[in-house]
């Protein structure tokens, strides 16, 4: 609540100073996340995002964007009933990237880093006890991921100044089961290896300039 309500402080006073050169956006869509890991079979599901952003004025043709972004996105890890194990995961990202204006105000390259605050992965009471396939550990014990990871986001922007069209992709560069590895039991259910994913999430969103 209190990054929330700085941020709506910041994006107020950014409007205020600055009318002709930055706006706020409300945006929100879908997404599609995968877990990149040789531990387990992952498959993609669809989630969803949404949150605020600004833009600003930078130098000549390049702006940049200070947003966040609330998420609950989800994945399948195969398991040995012949089916799949959903997970969600959800919590808050907060962004600072570069963007290049193609066109100014309708088509702008984006790019820059993504800190996530990442909550527990979530899983269906009727799946967690449930063996993830390769292994002896049960979908309920793998839920404690690491609760800050890094990503690196590149998409573009197409519309006009008040809607938009934004499609991203945005790969996480840490390891977010990293936290699994201080659990020794946990690794020797996982056949003696350590735990190592990433994130990969493409997402399709509309963006509301006020």
């Amino acid at each position: 609540m209190t990054i929330l309500l700085l941020m709506i402080s910041s994006l107020g006073f950014a409007q205020y100073g600055y009318r002709d050169g930055n706006r706020i956006g409300i945006s929100g869509g879908i997404s599609q996340t995968t877990l990149f890991t040789n531990n387990f079979n992952a498959k993609p599901e669809t989630g969803f995002a949404g949150g605020l952003s600004v833009r600003g004025n930078y130098y000549n043709n390049w702006s940049m964007i200070y947003g966040m972004q609330f998420f609950s996105n989800n994945f399948s890890l195969e398991s040995n009933f012949n089916d799949n194990v959903k997970y969600t995961i959800e919590g808050v990202q907060i962004r600072l990237l570069f963007s290049y204006n193609v066109i100014q105000d309708h088509i702008s390259l984006d790019f820059g880093p993504v800190l996530q605050i990442n909550g527990k992965l979530k899983v269906s009471s009727s799946d967690e006890n449930k063996l993830i396939k390769g292994t002896l550990l049960k979908a309920n014990q793998i839920v404690d991921v690491s609760p800050v990871s890094g990503n690196f986001y590149l998409g573009g922007s197409a519309g006009g100044k008040v809607i938009r069209l934004v499609i991203f992709y945005e790969y996480g560069f840490t390891n977010i089961l990293n936290k699994l590895n201080k659990d020794d039991n946990l690794k020797v259910l996982n056949n003696g290896d350590s735990f190592k994913g990433n994130l990969g999430t493409i997402n399709g969103q509309v963006i509301f300039n006020l």
